[in-house]
């Protein structure tokens, strides 16, 4: 037998749950105030008018939806980028942003061979590890996470990657950064993009969550300072399940940058040469979805308000917390307010999440990581108290 997922396996346990008052913090989804995943008006529009219109089912390009695609960098790269000028972004539409990161992971196995090597965050989403160490490549961890400030290891991270070898892959969070929530600034960003460049360190920058922190764009900026910086080649896989609320229609794309248009009609054949012998071409559904959010304007203005009430939400959630703990007498969580995205690193220890979970019916990772979006004014007094508790 394979070991369980972490993650899936929490999930799992909680489901079984017999309690009424049982929380779960460890999913990875965002919930609305009464705890259920959000069905967005702009998507429900664009649905309504896929079931009126009732086309065949054919299969998509290998490459996936044009419409899809071509909005996606739009997104990514911002609509007057001189990368999308130039034609450099070869974008495909893939399974999710785990089929984006396989993706890309398997066709630079193929072009590296034995040196595909990946330097990644320590801690990272647990995935990471999986997706590219069974594509092949020796992964090597840079520091990040800086427990004792509950922030970030900035001059650590710099030192880490201005050691590593020329050609080492770089994993990147754009924004929003799981499991710890703890960000880069721009100027932190810019630091770090001129090292890699002066290193000559191949970037791969996963996006899950762009909007969910200060805004579409801010949220790009590690990709508009990279698209900026004169690097030649770096790697975007992003993901639409957060910010159109699609898990289950599995909508991502991967880009690859290249150094001019003939470079980028090269990487987008060697892609789609990758996909052709995985999964063939990406699904339809979720994809038509985005497109048509994306391509109008009045869907795109209705869709940019909801993924903003969504922020704010999180946003919310963060300070009632922090001000819910600090009126309860416990411990310092002001740092809360000061990460970003869905997820926290609380600071919990196992023996606390354990607690949570056998006395309160409260379920979180045991590295402590919690999921701020599962929060609700319906249950943030009951977890509010409950942590408290256990930290006496």
């Amino acid at each position: 037998m394979a070991p369980g997922d972490p993650i899936l396996g929490l999930t799992e346990k909680y489901l079984a749950d017999p309690r009424s008052n049982k929380v779960n913090l460890g999913v990875g989804v965002y919930s609305d105030d009464q705890g259920r995943l959000p069905v967005l008006k702009a998507v429900q529009q664009v649905e309504q008018a896929l079931v009126r219109d009732q086309s065949p089912r054919g299969y998509l390009p290998i490459d996936g939806l044009p419409a899809y695609t071509a909005a996606t960098q739009k997104l990514l790269f911002g609509a007057g980028s001189a990368v999308l000028e130039a034609g450099r972004a070869a974008t495909v539409q893939t399974i999710g942003g785990s089929g984006a990161l396989r993706v890309g992971a398997d066709m630079l196995k193929q072009v590296l061979g034995d040196k595909a090597t990946l330097a990644i965050s320590n801690p990272s989403w647990g995935n990471h590890h999986a997706v590219f160490r069974t594509a092949g490549f020796k992964l090597i961890d840079y520091r990040y996470y800086d427990a004792p400030t509950r922030g970030l290891d900035f001059a650590g991270m710099l030192e880490d990657l201005g050691k590593l070898e020329p050609g080492t892959v770089v994993l990147l969070h754009a924004c929003c950064h799981n499991p710890t929530g703890v960000d880069l600034d721009a100027t932190q960003w810019a630091q770090v993009v001129a090292l890699l460049k002066e290193r000559n360190l191949l970037p791969f920058v996963d996006m899950a969550y762009q909007g969910f922190d200060k805004g579409i764009d801010a949220d790009a900026t590690a990709v508009r300072l990279l698209a900026d910086s004169g690097i030649e080649n770096f790697v975007v896989a992003n993901s639409y399940s957060k910010s159109f609320s699609l898990y289950g229609e599995r909508v991502g794309a991967l880009s690859f940058v290249g150094a001019d248009r003939d470079e980028a009609a090269r990487l987008r054949s060697k892609i789609k040469q990758t996909i052709r012998a995985n999964y063939s071409s990406p699904a339809a559904h979720g994809a038509k979805l985005v497109a048509g959010v994306l391509g109008s304007p009045e869907l795109r203005t209705l869709w940019e308000q909801e993924l903003r009430e969504m922020r704010e939400r999180i946003h919310a959630m963060r300070a009632g917390f922090v001000d819910k703990l600090a009126a309860l007498g416990a411990p310092d969580f002001g740092f809360i307010n000061q990460q970003a995205g869905m997820f926290s690193y609380s600071g919990l220890s196992k023996e606390q999440v354990d607690r949570l979970r056998e006395e309160h019916a409260i379920y979180a990772l045991s590295s402590g990581r919690i999921c701020v979006a599962a929060l609700t004014t319906g249950n943030l007094d009951y977890v509010a108290r409950a942590v408290a508790e256990v930290c006496r």
